[in-house]
């Protein structure tokens, strides 16, 4: 057995003694900064899911050739959620922010006591993917700056400054691969209802984290996004994470991108590779490359740690 099944005794202590990192009495929650001449200038993430939802009832987005709505361009949003999918203030190397989620309503992420206890661990003994030029994964990759969207009928190519990161998602019908090809962006297939591009994502590898925090998802996740024009130059994106061996229940997150229209305005590539030198000095603190989660490997870290909870209950 694996030294990674050892440490779930490890991490049933961990669980019973970590706690949830909270606001102190005082402290405040910075807002995210708003967009100035928008119809939904608002961009914390309640307020443009319910202004941009009422405004795309009456907004008609410019067209492709095949009739859809173009959502060609360039494109970026808020980077809160690459630090923390929850609320948190602002810290010296964090901006803070409001919570990413709108569902369950108050914004917290619903993850399993057995996942919390990962999560920890995560943080402690693992590093981030990004720092080793490592690609992001759905939806972290569209939280991690500016980006290209190149539309034809068949597929939306969201282009990335990102260490090469691009998403290739196909509009033709085709089902998704077989379920043993995992890939670090997952296989994305997209369909529109009305004005609407839905995208549901699998296959994912189970190696990206879902933000700094170490919060994760197997290869078992199934990812859905709803990209929706309320105006020419915005898009609200809506995400629903269902992974069960990880979450209480499939919960949804909520961000606006906007339009980058400067002229001349180009990606200019943050360019490393995988297994970035630069992560060294981590490496030499005791942080390790995190290996990632199966789906058997969860129901296995699940089940043990569930069998050592109730241990030390019956004790």
């Amino acid at each position: 057995m694996s030294n990674r099944f050892h440490r779930v005794a490890a991490m049933a202590i961990a669980a019973t003694l970590f706690v949830s990192p909270s606001l102190a009495a005082g402290q405040t929650i910075p807002s995210v900064p708003p967009t100035q001449g928008s119809v939904c200038p608002d961009n914390n993430p309640l307020a443009v899911l319910a202004c941009a939802r009422e405004q795309a009832k009456t907004f008609k987005a410019a067209r492709t050739k095949d009739g859809k709505p173009d959502l060609s361009g360039y494109w970026g949003g808020t980077q809160i959620p690459h630090e923390n999918l929850e609320a948190h203030p602002r810290a010296p190397d964090d901006n803070g922010g409001p919570s990413f989620g709108v569902g369950p309503a108050d914004g917290s992420v619903p993850r399993q006591a057995w996942a919390e206890a990962q999560r920890a661990l995560n943080r402690a003994k693992y590093i981030d993917q990004n720092a080793q030029c490592f690609q992001s994964g759905v939806p972290r990759h569209l939280y991690m700056g500016q980006y290209q969207f190149l539309q034809t009928s068949t597929r939306l190519v969201q282009l990335s400054e990102e260490t090469n990161a691009f998403r290739n998602i196909v509009l033709d019908g085709r089902p998704h691969v077989g379920k043993d090809i995992v890939l670090w962006q997952g296989d994305s297939r997209g369909r529109w209802e009305g004005e609407t591009l839905v995208v549901e994502t699998r296959n994912q590898n189970g190696r990206a984290w879902l933000d700094q925090q170490g919060r994760f998802v197997t290869d078992a996740a199934v990812i859905t996004e709803r990209f929706t024009m309320f105006e020419q130059n915005s898009l609200l994106w809506e995400i629903t994470i269902n992974d069960p061996l990880v979450y209480t229940r499939p919960f949804s997150m909520a961000s606006a991108l906007r339009r980058n229209t400067r002229a001349g305005f180009e990606i200019w590539e943050e360019s490393c590779y995988e297994g970035e030198a630069n992560s060294d000095h981590l490496r030499n603190l005791g942080y390790r490359t995190y290996p990632g989660i199966s789906s058997k490997e969860a129901q296995a870290l699940k089940d043990a740690f569930e069998r050592a909870a109730a241990t030390r209950s019956s004790k």
